[in-house]
Protein backbone atom coordinates (compact mmCIF):
# COMPACT_ATOMS: atom_id res chain seq x y z
CA UNK A 1 0.00 0.00 0.00
CA UNK A 2 1.30 3.47 -0.75
CA UNK A 3 2.22 5.60 2.21
CA UNK A 4 3.86 2.78 4.19
CA UNK A 5 7.37 3.02 5.61
CA UNK A 6 9.46 0.88 7.94
CA UNK A 7 9.45 2.71 11.28
CA UNK A 8 6.61 3.36 13.72
CA UNK A 9 5.99 7.04 14.37
CA UNK A 10 3.35 9.27 15.88
CA UNK A 11 1.57 11.97 13.91
CA UNK A 12 -0.83 14.42 15.53
CA UNK A 13 -3.98 15.00 13.51
CA UNK A 14 -7.06 17.15 14.12
CA UNK A 15 -10.54 15.85 13.36
CA UNK A 16 -13.58 17.99 14.19
CA UNK A 17 -11.40 20.19 16.35
CA UNK A 18 -10.06 17.30 18.45
CA UNK A 19 -6.40 16.33 18.35
CA UNK A 20 -5.49 12.65 18.01
CA UNK A 21 -2.01 11.12 18.12
CA UNK A 22 -1.87 8.43 15.43
CA UNK A 23 0.87 5.81 15.69
CA UNK A 24 1.73 3.82 12.64
CA UNK A 25 4.25 2.90 9.97
CA UNK A 26 2.66 5.03 7.25
CA UNK A 27 4.36 8.18 6.03
CA UNK A 28 3.23 11.27 7.99
CA UNK A 29 1.90 12.87 4.79
CA UNK A 30 -0.29 9.84 4.16
CA UNK A 31 -1.65 9.85 7.72
CA UNK A 32 -2.43 13.56 7.40
CA UNK A 33 -4.23 12.99 4.08
CA UNK A 34 -6.34 10.24 5.63
CA UNK A 35 -7.18 12.42 8.65
CA UNK A 36 -8.09 15.36 6.41
CA UNK A 37 -10.40 13.10 4.41
CA UNK A 38 -12.12 11.83 7.57
CA UNK A 39 -12.38 15.39 8.90
CA UNK A 40 -13.99 16.57 5.64
CA UNK A 41 -16.50 13.72 5.70
CA UNK A 42 -17.40 14.36 9.33
CA UNK A 43 -17.72 18.12 8.81
CA UNK A 44 -19.94 17.55 5.78
CA UNK A 45 -22.25 15.27 7.77
CA UNK A 46 -22.22 17.57 10.81
CA UNK A 47 -23.14 20.57 8.64
CA UNK A 48 -26.18 18.76 7.28
CA UNK A 49 -27.59 17.81 10.67
CA UNK A 50 -26.65 20.08 13.54
CA UNK A 51 -28.35 17.98 16.23
CA UNK A 52 -26.06 14.95 15.95
CA UNK A 53 -23.45 14.10 18.57
CA UNK A 54 -19.80 13.73 17.47
CA UNK A 55 -20.12 9.97 18.00
CA UNK A 56 -23.11 9.72 15.66
CA UNK A 57 -21.33 11.92 13.11
CA UNK A 58 -18.33 9.58 13.33
CA UNK A 59 -20.50 6.49 12.78
CA UNK A 60 -22.26 8.11 9.80
CA UNK A 61 -18.90 9.17 8.35
CA UNK A 62 -17.57 5.63 8.81
CA UNK A 63 -20.63 4.24 7.03
CA UNK A 64 -20.18 6.70 4.15
CA UNK A 65 -16.49 5.89 3.82
CA UNK A 66 -17.17 2.13 4.00
CA UNK A 67 -19.82 2.55 1.30
CA UNK A 68 -17.31 4.36 -0.92
CA UNK A 69 -14.76 1.60 -0.34
CA UNK A 70 -17.20 -1.18 -1.18
CA UNK A 71 -18.31 0.67 -4.32
CA UNK A 72 -14.69 1.08 -5.45
CA UNK A 73 -13.98 -2.60 -4.74
CA UNK A 74 -17.01 -3.60 -6.85
CA UNK A 75 -15.85 -1.34 -9.70
CA UNK A 76 -12.35 -2.79 -9.46
CA UNK A 77 -13.73 -6.33 -9.54
CA UNK A 78 -15.86 -5.48 -12.58
CA UNK A 79 -12.83 -4.02 -14.37
CA UNK A 80 -10.71 -7.08 -13.56
CA UNK A 81 -13.45 -9.36 -14.89
CA UNK A 82 -13.72 -7.26 -18.03
CA UNK A 83 -9.96 -7.40 -18.61
CA UNK A 84 -9.93 -11.17 -18.01
CA UNK A 85 -12.80 -11.63 -20.48
CA UNK A 86 -11.04 -9.54 -23.10
CA UNK A 87 -7.76 -11.40 -22.57
CA UNK A 88 -9.58 -14.73 -22.96
CA UNK A 89 -11.23 -13.52 -26.18
CA UNK A 90 -7.87 -12.35 -27.58
CA UNK A 91 -6.24 -15.66 -26.63
CA UNK A 92 -9.04 -17.64 -28.30
CA UNK A 93 -8.73 -15.46 -31.42
CA UNK A 94 -4.97 -15.97 -31.54
CA UNK A 95 -5.30 -19.71 -31.01
CA UNK A 96 -7.86 -19.95 -33.82
CA UNK A 97 -5.54 -18.09 -36.23
CA UNK A 98 -2.29 -19.87 -35.39
CA UNK A 99 -1.44 -23.06 -37.25
CA UNK A 100 -1.66 -26.22 -35.22
CA UNK A 101 1.79 -27.83 -34.94
CA UNK A 102 2.55 -31.52 -35.03
CA UNK A 103 3.10 -33.12 -31.65
CA UNK A 104 6.16 -35.14 -32.83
Amino acid sequence: MSGLSEKIQTVKVVILGEEYPIRGSAEPEFILRVAEYVDRKMRDIASKSKNRSPEKVAVLAALNIAGELLELEAQRSDKISSVEDRAKTILELLESKLPVGDAD
